[in-house]
């Protein structure tokens, strides 16, 4: 099966070497190519990736307009990937890339799967998008749970690449350029899911990368448009308000109290939290966004009357967090996925 990789990166010269090197050993094919798709600021990164030696074909693609998505999809566009089976993407700025992990997704793929996603245990104080909204959203209203769908991590069949970018095409002018950044992840999930089986594919560490609370309010901004709009033609299984608890694994780790400080402020800094924020709780507020897209809210709009919400949420869930054991946070998001199963199955004037 021939294979490709596509290595998206913004400002990584001290990452992009390792990653290539074990993405080359996992590919593990003559016949293989490597696209790092690039949009720094400065040179550095793409000599650090034109620099490092590979078996496989290595296809440069600088100078591209900034945003993960644009430019995976850039890459996916290219002659160079004309007649491979299986895509692998993977993150840049991780430390200590390990080959077996990309080798796993690319195997479940050439096993079947339309898609290949990886499952690494998150630190408690992480994930907020995935634990708190994409996850419990998507499970909720398709049935698939897929514990890190914006894992950054994935392998795709070439008909999953496909009806990606057909797909792609057929976007609102207002998701597709939240496909064009973070929305990336979700929207290869969800179209993937059209075509076949999804694979979870579980790990045992935690991904050790650069920490994306910093760029919080683009990552939901250009995310929760596209989970919306895609999922608001799902039909909730209604398995989901009955079946088996989720599990959630949310790795312990001490967080500094300034650490702490700092991201509650800058959560604060967003703007006044709800009113009326106690009579309809988390995740009630998730429920409503996707019916009002149902009813035909575009998804972007959605997404905003929903942030303030999502704020309150994770300000909650930090504050409380420090204080909590590691099984009760698990608990806690395990609960509130069960509670919006619930709620996109429940009328809306019957929770009120």
């Amino acid at each position: 099966m021939n294979s490709a990789a596509i290595l998206p990166s913004r400002n990584e010269p001290a990452t992009i070497a390792a990653v290539t090197t074990a993405v080359d050993t996992a590919l593990a094919e003559h016949r293989s190519v490597i696209v790092h798709a690039d949009s720094s600021d400065t040179p550095a990164t793409a000599d650090q990736f034109t620099a490092t030696a590979t078996q496989a074909a290595k296809v440069p693609l600088t100078g591209l307009i900034r945003g993960k998505g644009a430019q995976i999809l850039a890459a996916a566009h290219l002659p160079d990937l004309t007649g491979i089976d299986a895509v692998l993407i993977a993150d840049t700025d991780t430390r200590g890339p390990d080959p077996a992990v990309y080798a796993a997704l690319l195997d479940h793929v050439r096993a079947g799967a339309a898609i290949a996603v990886a499952d690494y245990p998150r630190h408690w104080d992480e994930a907020n998008l995935t634990n708190h909204l994409a996850r419990p959203l998507i499970a909720a209203t398709t049935g698939h749970d897929v514990p890190q769908p914006l894992a950054g991590d994935l392998a795709l069949s070439r008909p999953a690449l496909d009806a990606a970018l057909r797909a792609a095409r057929a976007l609102p002018v207002e998701v597709s350029a939240c496909v064009d950044g973070y929305g990336i992840d979700a929207f290869l999930l969800l179209t993937a899911a059209t075509v076949g089986p999804i694979a979870s594919v579980r790990f045992d560490q935690p991904k050790q990368h650069a920490g994306s609370f910093a760029h919080l309010a683009a990552i939901y901004h250009q995310a929760v448009p596209v989970l919306l709009h895609l999922t608001r033609t799902g039909k909730p299984p209604p398995a989901t308000s009955g079946g088996a608890t989720a599990h959630y694994r949310v790795a312990d780790r001490a967080l500094e109290p300034a650490r702490l400080s700092d991201m509650l402020t800058t959560l604060d800094s967003f703007g006044p939290y709800p009113g009326g924020y106690d009579e309809h709780p988390w995740p009630e507020p998730v429920a409503d966004a996707w019916r009002t897209v149902n009813s035909g809210t575009p998804a972007p709009d959605a997404a905003r009357q929903l942030w303030p919400h999502y704020l309150r949420r994770v300000t909650d869930w930090l504050t409380r967090g420090p204080r909590a054991s590691t099984r009760q946070r698990a608990e806690t998001l395990a609960a509130g996925h069960a509670r919006l199963c619930i709620a996109v199955l429940t009328p809306a004037g019957a929770r009120r």
